[in-house]
């Protein structure tokens, strides 16, 4: 048991040790997810078959695709990270012969978004010359990275 002094003007709130462990239980949990959802966001994976959208073309982007291959990035106006995306992108782009990035706004592009299971943003695909998704990304994908999948993608 807890023993609590009221002094004059105050209130007495009756926090015990429980409300004590699951406020550290919840901000421990919170943590976590942080931590978690740090290290993988921006990682560029292989897409999942099983969304069905295998490849984008021209009239999906409004845009013509890469000789070598194409960054597909989807953006909303206010997104915060899009930002450093489309840096890392648009450097990419400027500095590998025959790659093209192309920015996408999500909220302009309701059916591409639901059709490719996108669900924040920035989210980025990297496209092979014809046009097939070899990876995809949620958040800001690293330079290094980036480099290394267009390096593979230019090789098959």
């Amino acid at each position: 048991m807890v023993n609590v002094i009221n002094l004059p003007g105050t209130v007495d709130v009756g926090v015990g040790m429980t409300g004590v462990l699951v406020l550290l239980a919840v901000v421990a949990a919170a943590t976590a997810f942080g931590v978690w959802r740090r290290r993988i966001g921006g990682r560029l994976v292989a897409p999942r078959r099983a969304a069905g959208e295998t490849s984008l073309s021209r009239d999906d982007l409004g845009h013509d695709l890469g000789a070598r291959a194409t960054l597909v990035q989807f953006s909303t106006a206010f997104c915060a990270p899009c930002r450093a995306a489309r840096q890392v992108l648009a450097h990419a782009a400027r500095t590998t012969e025959g790659v093209q990035h192309v920015e996408v706004d999500a909220e302009s592009n309701l059916d591409l978004v639901r059709r490719l299971g996108i669900t924040r943003t920035p989210t980025t695909f990297v496209l092979d010359r014809g046009g097939r998704i070899v990876r995809r990304s949620a958040g800001v994908p690293r330079t290094a990275e980036v480099q290394a999948i267009l390096d593979e993608v230019a090789t098959s």
